[in-house]
């Protein structure tokens, strides 16, 4: 079992990241590749080998209770790694923790591929098990530290639109939805004070407007 990787960021993709150590390249899907692309010096992953008949695949997180989050997403009937992933990086997982606590379905519901039956599913399966997430209200991820750094960035907003609606789509949102979000998401990216944004951080700015609908 491999339970992190650590290296060099070789390579960014929509929907994953290759991360080079020991003159090995690791393939690892992630919810947002774009955030670990923004950081200086080696990347940390941790990880969840996914084995199955006809594939095996590394799903990487930035901290441990995303992951944990992620597997227990798993283990309820109808959720595989795609939709587990896709609820994962969309919000932390204190607010994922405390909709299904509360019974929440209208909340969970707004994450791509998740329906009222498969919502009163996680409810069912997982309310129980949430106590782990009670304790903190807000977990920190590798992507939030260092966010008063400024981190160069192009000057348009066009290339950060771009990269921010290809991972939605990576996500699974439809253009539909993306489509109701771009004129508010740019206008956002363009404003003075978000000048310096990452790609991450737009992507979490996208992600926020999405779930306010």
């Amino acid at each position: 079992m491999i339970d992190f990787i650590e290296g060099k960021l070789a390579y960014t993709e929509l929907d994953y990241i290759v991360v080079e150590t020991g003159g090995i390249g690791y393939r690892i899907f992630c919810g947002n590749p774009f955030q670990f692309s923004q950081e200086d010096g080696p990347v940390r992953l941790y990880t969840h080998h996914y084995v199955r008949e006809d594939a095996i695949h590394l799903y990487g997180f930035a901290t441990r209770e995303e992951r944990t989050l992620f597997r227990m997403l798993l283990d309820v009937s109808g959720i595989g790694p795609k939709g587990a992933l896709a609820v994962v990086s969309a919000a932390r997982p204190s607010e994922i923790a405390a909709a299904v606590r509360q019974e929440d379905i209208h909340f969970l519901t707004r994450f791509p591929g998740i329906g009222k039956k498969t919502a009163q599913r996680i409810i069912l399966d997982l309310k129980d098990k949430m106590a782990e997430f009670a304790d903190q209200q807000d977990w920190e991820s590798k992507a939030d530290v260092g966010e008063d750094k400024p981190m160069p960035m192009q000057n348009e907003a066009v290339p950060q639109l771009t990269e921010a609606v290809e991972a939605l789509k990576a996500l699974g949102y439809q253009e539909r939805e993306i489509e109701t979000i771009t004129g508010d998401l740019k206008a956002w990216i363009e404003q003075e004070e978000a000048g310096l944004q990452t790609t991450d951080r737009v992507v979490k700015k996208a992600l926020q407007l999405l779930m306010k609908q």
